[in-house]
């Protein structure tokens, strides 16, 4: 841990977190925080568990990337088949939750689950590493496979198919919104006497914000 992480984390957890240094906007208070775990070398800062609910009230949960947040929400990439796919389509809403242990820091976004446009989606794909736009076009995602051998083969097919060209956007790849309509900040404080607060978006498009006990 270096030496900025362990004085951020000291100051977070024996300051901890007042109203009257929340931004109004909650993205733009979590744009201040991501920026701070990226300088404090928080380990992959960006990370996040998406939380998904099925029709029945089910839950699921795993870890993604975060690949964009600004005022029209916070966005993702990934396939567009699969559980979540189907879980997103079926229940449009979703949870995200992002942890920056080093900081005693968290964050809970809540909201409206909406696909992004192809040519964001394009955008994205165009700069990702050729083995992974090629491991998207391979993998079945979330479908039963009998032995990593059979998708390394899957693979070796793409990579021929593509073999001395760009390797294009699939159908079944894009990429997703949650436009929030909560967001909770969570700092650490010792004995469990943590500071919350959480931004609840208006009719007007507007937030309250709210302390919680923690």
């Amino acid at each position: 841990m270096s030496w900025f992480t362990q004085l951020a984390s000291i100051r977070g957890v024996f300051f901890g977190l007042a109203e009257a240094d929340l931004d109004p906007d909650p993205v733009r208070q979590f744009q201040r925080w991501m920026t701070f775990a990226r300088r404090a070398r928080s380990f992959w800062p960006t990370s996040f568990c998406l939380s998904t609910v099925t029709p029945a009230g089910r839950p699921a949960a795993r870890m993604m990337l975060l690949k964009g947040a600004d005022a029209r929400g916070f966005a993702f990439y990934t396939h567009t088949v699969g559980r979540k796919a189907d879980e997103m389509a079926r229940v449009p809403f979703a949870a995200m939750t992002f942890h920056w242990s080093e900081l005693i820091r968290q964050v809970r976004v809540e909201g409206r689950v909406e696909k992004l446009s192809r040519e964001e989606s394009e955008a994205y794909f165009a700069s990702r590493s050729r083995g992974s736009r090629i491991g998207a076009w391979a993998s079945r995602q979330s479908e039963p496979l009998a032995s990593r051998a059979e998708f390394m083969e899957r693979c070796r097919e793409f990579e021929r198919r593509f073999q001395g060209a760009d390797v294009p956007l699939p159908e079944h790849w894009g990429g997703y919104r949650v436009v929030p309509d909560a967001i909770e900040f969570w700092q650490g404080r010792p004995s469990r006497l943590h500071d919350r607060f959480r931004y609840t978006r208006r009719p007007d498009g507007g937030w309250d914000i709210a302390r919680l006990y923690p």
